[in-house]
């Protein structure tokens, strides 16, 4: 009895191990993964340079851009307006390709489950290419929040995209209209006039360079106007959200609001920017600390940032060149210092400097001259005080081109200082003089080169 139960428990030991060694050679596949199954290629590609016009229908009204002749997106539709490039290529951006997350159903008996009866959202595309249009309708959002039921017209599948595809293309106009309220080009822009309370000014540009003409010939502040031409030329209509279901009466609203702060506001400046296709104008207005524009190219009344209206509250100080020098980081060719009797010459040679002798000058020595020059500022400006003076400077840059000269006078612990042929006074800190006399004293010789050794 024992002997027949080994030779069964052997044969059952065989059976496990044929089949365990079956089992290791012949495994299933692995199912696959359900997501995986149900996944999507991208179901909507379309080309922005391809396309000729987009359709947003909504269930409050629909929204058109054309391309016109030109190439440029226009909004033609509730009302003709220049649409922004950059957003609608944000749009694009969306579709170029839309990928949907999964498939939710091939054959759907009953779009209405999905929202996609009845759409809250139609997007369609019409392209170059044998005037076809393609419809995207995207309906309800999925019991998770986190996307949305679409489908394409002309294709029975019901898929799912993510739900920021749907808010993406889910735009109003305020979200496409070219929202700028000046649209010359800052490089284009040859004179900028601001008409304000406190002052008037004017800037005219010569080449690169601004110069202040009104009040009064000044030396402008080359990155401080052009800091305040491009606020100018980014200001941009501000809107109020929607909140609440009628949308369209919420806009309205927000629309009267405005107007009447604007109405009511206290002027801050109006801003004319002048180039060759004409005078654009940028009135502003302040009302309970915000600020309010209309322009003379958009109709309207709009909130704007506070940088436009900070910009246009800047008075004529903030625009001028306190710099005494202009030649900023570029090394003049030549430099002359007269601190009374006293007289200093720099000529630059190649990376060397010369003195009026011919003899080569101490590197550090004249660089450090060269920076208390170039450092020289105003600590504001004055209308009086410059008398006899007892320092005069010289500077030749640009192959000569440039030729500046400055006159320093004291006036008790500081100083006051003029450039030649130019009404504008400077008063500067005692110290930067002191300095300044102090380095041009201090210029001496290059070491002479050192001997090479002597072969034995």
């Amino acid at each position: 009895m024992k002997f027949r139960g080994l030779i069964v428990a052997a044969v059952v030991l065989a059976a496990l191990e044929g089949a365990l060694y079956w089992s290791n050679h012949h495994k299933p596949k692995e199912p696959a993964d359900a997501d995986t199954a149900n996944a999507a290629p991208k179901f909507l590609s379309v080309n922005e340079a391809d396309a000729t016009r987009i359709d947003l229908k909504k269930k409050d009204g629909e929204l058109v851009l054309v391309k016109n002749s030109s190439g440029n997106w226009q909004i033609t539709a509730p009302q003709p307006i220049a649409a922004d490039a950059y957003s609608v290529s944000n749009l694009f951006g969306l579709i170029s390709p839309l990928i949907a997350n999964r498939v939710v159903e091939e054959k759907p008996s009953n779009l209405s489950q999905y929202g996609l009866a009845q759409p809250a959202l139609e997007v369609d595309v019409t392209t170059s290419k044998d005037n076809k249009t393609q419809k995207l309708l995207i309906g309800d959002e999925t019991p998770s929040g986190n996307a949305a039921f679409a489908k394409m017209d002309g294709d029975p599948r019901v898929f799912t995209v993510p739900k920021y595809d749907k808010t993406g293309l889910d735009k109003s106009v305020n979200d496409l209209r070219d929202t700028h309220l000046i649209t010359v080009a800052q490089d284009k822009i040859s004179r900028v006039e601001i008409i304000a309370k406190k002052e008037d000014m004017q800037f005219g540009r010569n080449k690169d360079a601004w110069q202040i003409e009104k009040p009064k010939p000044f030396r402008a502040d080359q990155s401080q106007v052009d800091q305040l031409l491009h606020t100018l030329t980014d200001a941009r209509m501000g809107f109020a959200p929607e909140k609440g279901d009628d949308k369209e009466a919420d806009r309205q609203d927000d629309t009267n609001k405005v107007s009447a702060a604007f109405a009511s506001g206290a002027p801050v400046a109006t801003a004319k920017l002048t180039a060759e296709s004409g005078t654009q104008e940028l009135q502003v207005r302040k009302k309970d600390n915000e600020y309010y524009a209309k322009s003379s190219i958009v109709e309207g009344t709009y909130r704007v940032a506070g940088s436009v209206g900070l910009a246009l509250e800047k008075n004529l100080d903030d625009f001028r060149n306190k710099k005494l020098f202009d030649f900023g980081f570029d090394s003049p060719g030549k430099i002359e210092v007269h601190v009374g009797p006293k007289a200093y010459f720099l000529t630059k040679g190649g990376d060397d400097w010369w003195s009026a002798d011919g003899k080569k000058v101490d590197p550090s020595s004249a660089q450090s001259l060269l920076f208390k020059i170039r450092d020289l500022s105003a600590a504001k400006f004055v209308d009086s005080g410059f008398t006899t003076a007892t320092v005069e400077i010289s500077a030749i840059s640009k192959d000569g081109k440039r030729i500046e000269k400055v006159l320093i006078a004291k006036s008790g612990d500081n100083y006051i200082a003029r450039h030649e042929n130019e009404p504008a006074l400077y008063q500067l800190d005692g110290k930067s003089v002191d300095d300044l006399e102090t380095a041009a004293a201090n210029l001496k010789p290059a070491e002479p080169p050192k001997a090479a050794p002597s072969k034995k």
